[in-house]
């Protein structure tokens, strides 16, 4: 049973009220979220679904290093992986919301940090799958995924409005590409390693270009301080 009803259009403006979402698939999962937070059990709080986030993506990694020293079938266990890291990273803040127990800095420190040890454990499946050859473009994807977090930290200090998504593409846009690539290097093995160059690349570019329109409003803002404290004076 719903621990707390209400209609889906209600819980959705109370799950989105501090998130402005631009992703491609934003409009369903939103609609999803709101409707899974209802059924979420009650002893399952929102750190707890942040331990499940991480756990995904520890799933994904370990995928990498079965696939690297057994067989690419391994891999699939990542699709498994990244499902269960979607639920989590993406019901927790929600579900805190929801219930009306959000604590807005303490979880936005937590789900950074977390999202930081995921995200490195997944490069270290990458490092060990690529093998040490190729490591350093999994070193790579580390490095620019950890930037693209740094991005997302600093749009929240000069814009004051926290964004998981880069213009179209999310986290789960994200995902969703990863499990593509994964079926598409069982069935045709040593395509993952095209998958990690151009994932690499697109972070980079991604974030050269955030970076230059993070500065361009950082310089408006710089300008409109002075202007209103030498107006103060």
């Amino acid at each position: 049973m719903k621990e707390n009803y209400m209609p889906l259009d209600e819980a959705l403006k109370v799950i989105s009220k501090d998130r402005e979402r631009t992703n491609i698939m934003r409009k369903y999962e939103q609609k999803t979220i709101a409707y899974l937070v209802q059924y979420v059990p009650s002893f399952i709080s929102s750190n707890m679904l942040t331990g499940i986030g991480l756990v995904g993506n520890l799933i994904l990694g370990l995928s990498f290093v079965l696939g690297a020293y057994y067989s690419p079938y391994f891999l699939l266990i990542g699709i498994f992986g990244s499902i269960v890291n979607w639920y989590g990273d993406s019901l927790d803040g929600r579900l805190a919301y929801f219930r009306k127990k959000s604590r807005k800095w303490y979880g936005f420190c937590l789900d950074i940090t977390i999202d930081l040890i995921g995200i490195t454990a997944i490069g270290v499946g990458f490092i060990v799958y690529l093998g040490k050859e190729l490591g350093l473009i999994g070193y790579s994807f580390i490095v620019m995924y950890a930037m693209a977090m740094i991005i997302t930290l600093l749009r929240y200090k000069v814009t004051d409005k926290y964004s998981i998504d880069s213009g179209l593409l999310g986290p789960t846009e994200v995902r969703i590409v990863i499990c593509l690539a994964l079926v598409l290097e069982v069935i045709f093995n040593g395509t993952f390693l095209y998958f990690a160059i151009i994932s690499t690349l697109i972070l980079l570019f991604s974030n050269i270009k955030d970076i230059m329109s993070l500065l361009k409003l950082a310089d408006i803002r710089d300008i409109q301080e002075h202007e209103n404290t030498d107006k103060s004076i």
